[in-house]
C-alpha cells in the first residue's frame, strides 16, 4: 500500500517536470490559442476533480448528520477558499500576462514572482490528492461505503498529472522568454511542482490524526483548487482577442476527468506477481481469500469488498449476499 500511496503523491509532481521539460524541445513561445487551450483544459480537470472527487464524496460521508450532510461541505469548501485568498495576500506573485504584482510588496525579480504564482497554484492540487489517499487509508475505520478506492484515487492522481503536464510547459516556455536559460526554465517548472507531493504528504499525516474531520478536509481542498479555477485559470483563458477555444478545452477537461473518475472505481490493477487492487486495499490473513460482495471483480471499493475462506468465497460464487 505505502508503494501505491508515494506513487500516487509523486504522479502529479512528475507530470509537471515532463511539462517543464518541453523547453527543451520547443524553440519560441507557445501559440496563444494553445497556450489558452492548455489553460481552459487544465481549468476543466480542477472543476471536475473538485466536484465528484472532493465535495460530493464530502457530503456522502456526512450522510449521517441527515439534513445536515452539506454542512461539514460547505464549512471545509468556504475554509478552502479562505485559505487561499490568505495565502495570495501573503505571497508576493504575478501573473503571466500581467504586469502588477500582487501580495506584499517585494524585492523579487518578475521571475521568481512568476514561479510563486505557479507553486500558489499547485498546493490546493497536492492536498487535494494527500487527502484522497487519506481517505483510502482511514476508509476501514470509518462504517459505510464511501466510495474511496485505490482506483479512484489513482485516478485523481492522474487526472491532475495530465492537467500538470501543459501546466509545466506554460510556466518554463514564459520564462525562458524572460531571458531564463532552458536549464533554469526547466529546474524553476520542477521548483513549482515539489509542494504538491509534499503538500500530499502533510496531508495525509494530518487527516490520520483526524479522521472523523475528512469530509470538512475534502471540502478544504475543494474549496481551494476552485479558488484557483475562478480567481486565475478563468481569467486566463478569456483575456486577450476573442476566441472560444478555452472554452472548448474547459468542457474537455472536465469531460475527461469524470471519464477518468468513472473508470477509475472500477479499474483493474495486478502487480508484476499478479497480486490484484482488491488485495492491496484489504488487510487479510493468511489462508483466507478477499471476496467482491457482487461479484464484480472490478468493483473495488471497501464496502464491497470481505475477508472470507475460500470455501465462501466458492458459495458466494452462487448465493451472493448471503454469507
Amino acid at each position: 500500500m505505502e508503494t501505491e500511496i508515494l506513487q500516487g503523491l509523486m504522479l502529479p509532481f512528475v507530470g509537471t517536470a515532463l511539462g517543464s521539460a518541453c523547453v527543451f524541445f520547443i524553440r519560441g513561445n507557445l501559440h496563444w490559442k494553445v497556450e489558452r487551450s492548455f489553460t481552459g483544459f487544465a481549468a476543466g480537470v480542477m472543476v471536475a476533480a473538485a466536484v465528484w472527487s472532493l465535495l460530493i464524496p464530502a457530503m456522502e460521508q456526512s450522510a449521517h448528520l441527515g439534513g445536515f450532510a452539506f454542512l461539514p461541505a460547505v464549512i471545509g469548501f468556504w475554509a478552502g477558499i479562505l485559505f487561499l485568498l490568505f495565502l495570495d495576500h501573503i505571497i508576493p506573485h504575478i501573473h503571466r500576462e500581467s504586469n502588477q504584482s500582487e501580495g506584499p510588496d517585494s524585492t523579487l525579480s518578475r521571475t521568481a514572482k512568476l514561479v510563486l504564482a505557479v507553486t500558489l497554484h499547485n498546493i490546493p492540487e497536492g492536498m487535494a490528492v494527500g487527502v484522497v489517499y487519506a481517505g483510502l487509508l482511514s476508509s476501514g475505520l470509518r462504517p459505510g461505503c464511501d466510495g474511496i478506492s485505490g482506483a479512484s484515487a489513482l485516478a485523481l492522481s492522474l487526472g491532475i498529472a495530465i492537467q500538470n503536464f501543459p501546466e509545466g510547459a506554460i510556466i518554463s516556455l514564459p520564462l525562458r522568454a524572460e531571458g531564463v536559460t532552458d536549464r533554469n526554465a526547466f529546474l524553476y517548472g520542477v521548483l513549482s511542482g515539489i509542494v504538491e507531493p509534499v503538500g500530499g504528504y502533510l496531508t495525509i499525516l494530518a487527516v490520520s490524526y483526524v479522521v472523523p474531520f475528512l469530509p470538512y478536509f475534502f471540502s478544504f481542498a475543494a474549496g481551494a483548487m476552485l479558488y484557483v479555477v475562478v480567481e486565475e485559470l478563468i481569467p486566463e483563458m478569456s483575456q486577450g482577442r476573442h476566441s472560444n477555444i478555452g472554452t472548448i478545452m474547459f468542457a474537455a477537461g472536465f469531460s475527461l476527468r469524470n471519464y477518468n473518475d468513472a473508470t477509475g472505481k472500477y479499474l483493474y490493477i495486478a502487480d508484476n506477481h499478479g497480486k490484484k487492487l482488491h488485495m492491496y486495499l484489504i488487510d487479510c490473513p493468511k489462508g483466507y481469500e478477499v471476496d467482491h460482495i457482487n461479484l464484480d471483480t472490478l468493483d473495488n471499493r471497501s464496502c464491497n469488498l470481505r475477508i472470507v475462506t475460500h470455501q465462501q468465497n466458492q458459495i458466494n460464487q452462487e448465493f451472493p449476499y448471503n454469507l
